[in-house]
């Protein structure tokens, strides 16, 4: 009879591929996987993240466009304004040539003399000056005396009458001696508003009181109202921004101040401030040189100090001119 036995279920399954590799090669009892450590409480309670969606239609190449875009250039800055001319628009007068003769003075239209040549000397080295310089400043020219009576007016006048015979300048002779002024005088001119009016009152325009006189390229600004407060005004600031609305813009206009005394008022050293050349006229045989130095040094906040010998009897190089021809100038 056939002897019937418990089965082992252990041993009845068959041996799977690891438990036999384990029979044959000792590897010892397979472990079990590691359990997966369970999710804390707080995250299985948080709601899913959200995950991206597709991109849109387009998105793509927009991002390729920008990406192969370079950077737009920044915007270039704007370039410095550049101030219009002001033109001088006056009043119109006529200048008396018979009064210009019996002041001694330059008369245009008359043959050259040696006064004409004299003051042409002049003219070329402060015109030189005024085109080789970097600033403005240097077509505003200042003549001044030690004391009076040395000859100031008379040099500034005939210096710009000279002056406005070169072709396409334009010369502005201003009155700066408030204290007695006398361009007008010399010219033949009667008085009127002027620098002072101008500088006392900020509306109104300086260019508007100049005269425009017939002979061409010669303006004159007088003095103007003189009041107690002439020596501050032109110490201000708005003698500055007066200044510059007459010169700014153009490079083809000289401004010649006619001032008083360096040694008997203020008016000189202050504009000395505001000009680029200074022409110091002394007379010959009469100025002395305590007078000059002290004078230098009044107008010392002027850069660029020419002497000015006046009324020299004689030459030390024998120079002297004369008539040449009766031509034009």
């Amino acid at each position: 009879m056939t002897e019937q036995r418990r089965i082992d279920p252990a041993k009845a399954r068959p041996a799977s591929l690891l438990e036999r590799a384990d029979a044959a090669f000792g590897l010892g009892p397979v472990g079990r996987a590691p359990l997966v450590p369970p999710v804390p409480e707080a995250l299985r309670r948080a709601p899913p993240r959200p995950q991206p969606g597709p991109a849109p239609a387009g998105a793509a190449e927009r991002r390729e466009a920008t990406a192969s875009t370079p950077a737009a250039a920044p915007a270039p800055a704007p370039a410095p304004e550049v101030p219009r001319a002001v033109a001088l628009c006056g009043p119109m007068v006529a200048i008396d040539r018979d009064h210009l003769r019996e002041a001694g003075l330059i008369v245009p239209e008359d043959p050259v003399t040696g006064l004409l040549e004299e003051f042409r000397i002049v003219k070329r080295e402060l015109l030189a000056d005024a085109r080789a310089a970097a600033s403005p400043l240097a077509r505003r020219i200042l003549v001044c005396s030690p004391h009076s009576g040395e000859g100031k007016t008379y040099c500034a006048t005939n210096l710009a009458i000279a002056l406005a015979a070169e072709p396409g300048l334009e010369v502005l002779l201003v009155d700066a001696d408030v204290v007695n002024p006398a361009i007008t005088a010399r010219l033949g001119l009667p008085e009127g508003p002027g620098l002072m009016d101008a500088l006392a009152d900020p509306a109104i325009r300086p260019e508007a009181l100049v005269l425009r006189s017939d002979i061409p390229g010669l303006f004159i600004l007088p003095a103007g109202s003189a009041t107690n407060r002439d020596a501050e005004l032109l110490a201000s600031a708005r003698t500055g921004a007066v200044l510059d609305r007459l010169t700014a813009g153009t490079s083809d206009r000289i401004v010649i101040f006619d001032t008083p005394p360096a040694l008997a008022a203020s008016p000189a050293a202050a504009l000395a401030q505001h000009v680029g050349q200074a022409l110091l006229v002394v007379r010959a045989e009469e100025t002395g040189r305590a007078a000059l130095e002290d004078a230098q040094q009044l107008l010392s906040a002027c850069g660029d100090i020419k002497l000015l010998l006046n009324a020299a009897r004689y030459s030390p190089s024998g120079r002297r001119f004369g008539t040449y021809g009766t031509r034009g100038r």
